[in-house]
């Protein structure tokens, strides 16, 4: 796919230097999922902006529906853990990292919708407060890492489990990695639309590594998800009798 020409020279550049060299150190911020201000041009922006507040109003809506007197105070120690955990890194072998993203943890212990409102918020103070993707660029995050993750992978996760226990471990984990992979697509797509990098070499470039970190992603996921089932089953959205 062509590349228009943007107001950063050097970032092509810069891409062509890291396919070459595979020099993830200095170049990690261009497979980050949190995109950065001026990374995505105004339609990009405006669509997904509009996409994020749609569903978010869905998200609204349902949950108020939803409401038991538990889930507020069950959201908040939700989002707090997403929120720490995503200042965790796990090293990924090449030289770059990776963190957790939560959007299937916070589906299945909130379901999809008070989970989309978690993974919002936590993407709201990431980025006023700590400059962890750029504003214009919010509604293309939380669309990419919260909303598909949580909404589209709940009922995916809905789809693959079945009532054992390793069943419901492996749809978490499958449910997971997939959050990753498919905010990667969607992230290198809109850059690619942009005119900011082209597909052939971000795609590539995303895909290679979030590959990896979703395995992290899934593993986290697992331990958190079983850990829960174990001793509080009661939390889960969906809920089952105890897991032995």
């Amino acid at each position: 796919m062509g590349s228009r020409k943007t107001s950063w020279p050097s970032l092509q550049e810069n891409i062509f230097d890291f396919m070459l060299t595979n020099s993830l150190a200095s170049h990690s911020l261009y497979l980050a999922l949190h995109v950065p201000d001026g990374f995505l041009n105004g339609p990009v922006s405006l669509v997904t902006t509009l996409l994020a507040i749609i569903l978010l109003g869905f998200a609204l809506r349902y949950a108020q529906r939803e409401y038991q007197e538990k889930t507020v105070p069950l959201m908040g120690v939700c989002a707090a853990f997403i929120f720490a955990a995503q200042m965790v890194n796990f090293p990924i072998p090449g030289g770059t990292s990776g963190h957790l993203l939560g959007g299937t943890i916070a589906a299945v212990l909130l379901g999809p919708w008070a989970g989309s409102l978690v993974m919002t918020v936590v993407f709201i103070v990431q980025a006023l407060f700590f400059q962890d993707g750029g504003i214009t660029a919010l509604g293309a995050n939380i669309t990419n890492m919260g909303l598909v993750g949580t909404l589209g992978g709940y009922y995916l996760y809905r789809l693959i489990r079945q009532a054992s226990f390793p069943s419901m471990l492996t749809a978490v984990a499958i449910t997971s990695w997939l959050s990753v992979v498919v905010a990667a697509v969607l992230c290198a797509l809109q850059l690619a639309i942009s005119g900011t990098v082209p597909l052939d070499l971000v795609l590539g470039a995303m895909l290679g590594w979030h590959i990896l970190i979703g395995i992290g992603e899934a593993l986290i996921s697992v331990a958190v998800i079983s850990f829960v089932a174990r001793t509080r089953p009661d939390l889960l959205y969906d809920r089952r009798p105890r897991y032995e």
